[in-house]
């Protein structure tokens, strides 16, 4: 072996290797398999953006959890089994478990035990930037982990990147964790209190200029569309929660100035912690003068996905803000054809490829909220004219409720200029 080789293969051997994990989730009597299905790829591709692969996943028909386990004892027995035998690092379910719930699978599997909320919790500790949005998910990891102290607590602090943490920590020092959290809660708290004083300022000084926010499930493209905008360059990954601060950045279309800020992306089941926390990032929903809703249309849940963002929209007291609804990702769908159309179309070629009448989401949702929905790819820059032509006409409306003496300038030939200036 060459001496290059032999340094791959130490590099190889000495590489972190990423964790394994295991899938579980009940399924209801409403649910269909197809709908578990969703909701464990959903899951997968969480477990994914935190580091780990997934290897198997366990589904049980139960109409209501287990009260000591979660799922049933011979279950339990077929997922200890299989963590046993495949060496599998973590088990996550995608529901929450009780603090007892925990306590006893992670003495029944001993292995780490994540459910949803602490998966997400610690997504969005990971990828936390400002010192605003890392304060936030502490806050809400640390609240959420409180009444969940176990004989595993040191570990799993450990394993997650908890800081502060003793170690040696077993059941005859929960009481003196639970002050440790406890006080690191408050001073959390009271560091949230001034940044969030610093925001009220900053977002006073704004007060005379429209304010766009981009709202939307995880993983839509709205820091794709964005960057379009702004021409700034946002992180954006195919991966959940690729972006968790705030950005607000000042755009001028047609000399008509606005702020465009992109959010953290929303999720089923959101911890509620975490929604808590995020106050000051989620005042840039509230505050905000027009939502652009943007929707990923080639995910096949795209309409669950909607439900889920006007839901949450409405749990944050910002569900009568008006809407700019824009489908997203068209370059990875296609257009219903006609009758006539689909007559030229082979049987195998209409069951494999993924249609989307856009007529018919384009009148459902304008009689709806009485603004048409614009269909464009971010990605490309596809139809982006269309969006700019609707982002425009919707942030006028709103420019003369602050400037009711506003009279429009001359028209532009935006042929001769650059998009989005």
């Amino acid at each position: 072996m060459s001496k290059f080789s032999r340094k791959l293969q130490k590099l190889h051997d000495t590489a972190p290797k990423m964790e394994t994990a295991i899938l579980v989730t009940l399924i209801r009597q409403q649910q269909s398999e197809q709908e578990v299905e969703e909701h464990l790829d959903e899951l997968a591709f969480l477990a994914e953006t935190l580091g780990a692969k997934t290897v198997y996943r366990f589904t049980q028909r139960m109409e209501k959890p287990d009260i000591r386990t979660f799922v049933g004892s011979g279950k339990l027995e077929d997922i200890k089994s299989y963590v046993e035998h495949f060496e599998v690092d973590m088990v996550i379910f995608d529901d929450d478990l009780s603090p007892s719930q925990m306590r006893n699978l992670e003495n029944e599997i001993k292995v780490k035990i994540y459910d949803r909320s602490l998966l997400i919790l610690d997504i969005f500790l990971q990828r936390a930037q400002t010192a605003q949005a890392k304060t936030q998910v502490e806050l809400a990891r640390f609240q959420y982990l409180l009444p969940r102290l176990t004989n595993m607590w040191t570990h799993l602090e450990r394993q997650r990147g908890g800081t502060g943490t003793r170690g040696g920590a077993g059941e005859k020092e929960i009481e003196t964790d639970k002050r440790d959290i406890r006080a690191k809660i408050t001073l959390l708290k009271e560091k949230l209190l001034d940044i969030e004083k610093q925001g009220i300022t900053q977002r006073k000084s704004r007060k005379g200029i429209v304010r766009v926010a981009l709202v939307g499930y995880t993983n839509v493209g709205k820091s794709t569309l964005m960057n379009l905008v702004t021409k700034t360059d946002i992180l954006a990954e195919n991966k959940l929660f690729a972006t968790v601060d705030s950005t607000v950045r000042k755009v001028v279309l047609d000399t008509i100035p606005f702020l465009l800020s992109d959010t953290v992306g929303f999720i089923r089941k959101l911890p509620t912690h975490l929604i808590e926390s995020f106050k000051s990032t989620l005042d840039e929903i509230r505050e905000a003068d027009l939502l652009v809703h943007v929707v990923d249309i080639s995910h096949h849940a795209f309409e669950d996905h909607i439900g889920v963002v006007t839901q949450t929209l409405n749990e944050i007291k910002a569900g009568d803000k008006p809407v700019l609804l824009v489908f997203n990702k068209i370059d990875l769908v296609d257009q219903m054809p006609s009758e006539e159309e689909s007559l030229h179309i082979s049987e195998h070629e209409l069951q494999e490829t993924r249609y989307v009448d856009f007529k018919a989401l384009s009148d459902a949702y304008e009689k709806k909220t009485g603004i048409k929905p614009v269909f464009m790819a971010a990605a490309s820059a596809e139809n982006v004219e269309e969006f700019r032509d609707a982002l425009l006409t919707e942030v006028k409306k709103q420019h003369r409720k602050i400037y009711p003496h506003y009279l429009e300038n001359e028209v532009i030939d935006w042929s001769e200029k650059e998009s989005f200036d």
